[in-house]
């Protein structure tokens, strides 16, 4: 199937032409007819699988079928982290260039001056994070009562990051009367119970069962020290001739020490996290694309919004605590049919870690065991005690 199939306009065609898009994945080819009848929708589908299309190309083609369209907010996008919401609004602007859609994207942690005046001039479509966007309502720079389209994304990571309550807020000063379309990676109790609130007779669209991995993406597993984790980085980077890659640490103090250990060995290398400047965060992003970093260190919530086709290399340098994280980590690698390698490191303390890893993804990730920092058998006196429960195959 090709988008000319899905009875696309014109000037959508077009731009996505210019894009060198062709053929929709599945979860557009789906999601695209379904949005255009107006119907709600609950998508269930892994990060790289084409979703922010999948609802962007079919609300540009409503608003721009609109006659006399009146200036303001018709459709609000949600999503948790600036990151992300530029990369929205950056789809928006790239799909619905040969129209007349206006659309703008507010977020915290930089002046609002810009945001509000692009607001003043009208916008069709608003991309926004929860706490800038409760914030310029309450100063009445906000106007959502026009608003036909709802889309809430990454409800999961809304979770994970403590939004929740400030989403239901927002959701109380939406009209009744709208389309609702709703987006997770995963459906935990809860995000499923805000779905069932918010949608009504929806049609679901799931592409990639939630809880798996992406069969291109070779995943590796290291046992090794905590202390020599950045030796066993800088071993690998080197043996395999590792041009570039993604490095997830689970906190920000630990992103910044493994730069750190990094440089100190001439490896151009950044870190994105909650405490980097908008700017900082942006200009690291776009110096990894570009080639200029050879290492990416992220945590969780930072990397959202990371969209890169032919990253091949991802670390799990600290394992996780929450096991769905880990299949969201490792699919930043293996997209748009590339092929990826996710290598995570396990030391003594993070054994329960990787049982419910294996547990969720279904199968035992391979051991390497041929490398020069292999685990010493040390361990804590707590992970001591937890290790007869969880069964860790110690090397």
């Amino acid at each position: 199937m090709a988008f000319k199939d899905l009875s696309l306009i014109d000037p959508i065609l077009k731009a996505l032409a210019e894009e060198g898009y062709t053929n929709p994945t599945p979860i557009q080819q789906k999601s695209i007819p379904l949005v255009l009848e107006g119907r709600d929708l609950l998508g269930c589908a892994q990060t790289g699988t084409g979703k922010t299309a999948a609802f962007a190309i079919p609300i540009i083609q409503l608003l721009a079928q609109q006659k006399q369209r009146k200036r303001g907010i018709k459709t609000l996008i949600l999503t948790p982290t600036r990151e992300l919401a530029i990369q929205i609004d950056e789809s928006f602007a790239a799909y619905g260039r040969f129209t007349d859609i206006r659309h703008t994207v507010i977020f915290g942690g930089v002046s609002q001056l810009h945001q509000t005046k692009a607001l003043q001039r009208g916008v069709d479509v608003l991309v926004a994070t929860p706490g800038r966007l409760l914030d310029l309502i309450n100063q009445k720079f906000i106007d959502l009562r026009q608003l036909e389209t709802f889309v809430l994304d990454e409800a999961d990571r809304m979770l994970d990051m403590g939004f929740i309550h400030d989403v239901k807020k927002i959701i109380a000063l939406l009209p009744k009367k709208r389309q609702t379309l709703f987006f997770s990676a995963t459906m935990p109790a809860e995000i499923q119970k805000l779905a069932d609130s918010l949608l009504t007779r929806p049609a679901t669209v799931e592409v990639t069962p939630p809880s798996s991995t992406v069969d291109k993406i070779d995943q590796q597993l290291y046992y090794t020290n905590k202390g020599d984790k950045a030796k066993l980085l800088i071993h690998l980077m080197e043996e395999k001739g590792i041009g570039s890659a993604l490095v997830f640490t689970r906190t920000k103090h630990g992103a910044d020490k493994v730069v750190k250990l990094l440089k100190k060995e001439d490896i151009k290398a950044a870190a994105i996290h909650g405490n980097k400047s908008q700017n900082a965060r942006q200009n690291a992003l776009k110096d990894f694309k570009s080639g200029k970093l050879q290492i990416l260190v992220a945590t969780d919530i930072a990397a959202r919004g990371i969209d890169i086709d032919e990253l091949a290399n991802v670390f799990n340098y600290d394992l996780p605590n929450i096991p769905e994280t880990y299949v969201h980590r490792i699919g930043r690698t293996g997209r748009a049919g590339h092929h990826g390698i996710a290598m995570s490191f396990v030391d003594g303390d993070t054994h329960k870690e990787l049982k419910d890893i294996e547990k969720l993804i279904g199968k035992k990730i391979p051991v390497i065991e041929n490398h020069p920092y292999p685990f010493n058998g040390v361990m804590t006196p707590k992970a001591e005690k937890a290790k007869k429960k969880s069964g860790f195959r110690r090397r």
